[in-house]
């Protein structure tokens, strides 16, 4: 599955749902799938700047494709991190820097966070692409 199919599957589950409360359950539940980070790997170098809560995410480049490990102390922003791992790990660093990413507009997140959660996303998005920005300038 592509990014941008992977991120079309995250809309129709999303979509499926009409109460919010049913969203942000699916949420949590995702952030309970997310590749976890071991506690050595929780420190100031992978912190996500920006967010309220405390959020670690790592990349890694194998085999020409990115995959990312994530963390947070606080479960909706795990689930957050867990939505964004799930779309672009495994693709190639130049997808990843060059893909859409108007998945979370269409299941309407952004509208339903409060605006430090919603900070905190575009800081996670962020830091995503910029891994995958180093990654290709590396390689």
């Amino acid at each position: 599955m592509n990014l941008l199919e992977k991120q079309q599957q995250i809309i129709t589950e999303f979509s499926a749902l009409s109460e919010w409360m049913d969203r942000y359950n699916l949420l949590i539940e995702k952030g309970k799938s997310c590749p976890l980070l071991p506690d050595s790997e929780k420190t100031e170098s992978f912190l996500i700047k920006g967010c309220q809560s405390r959020v670690w995410i790592k990349a890694e480049l194998q085999e020409g494709k990115v995959y990312y490990k994530a963390d947070s102390d606080a479960v909706i922003t795990k689930g957050l991190a867990a939505l964004l791992i799930y779309v672009f790990s495994g693709e190639t660093p130049q997808d990843i820097v060059a893909a859409p990413i108007d998945f979370l507009d269409k299941i309407g997140l952004k509208e339903h966070l409060s605006p430090s959660r919603s900070n905190g996303l575009n800081a996670m998005l962020k830091q995503i692409k910029l891994y995958a920005l180093a990654l290709t300038l590396r390689h």
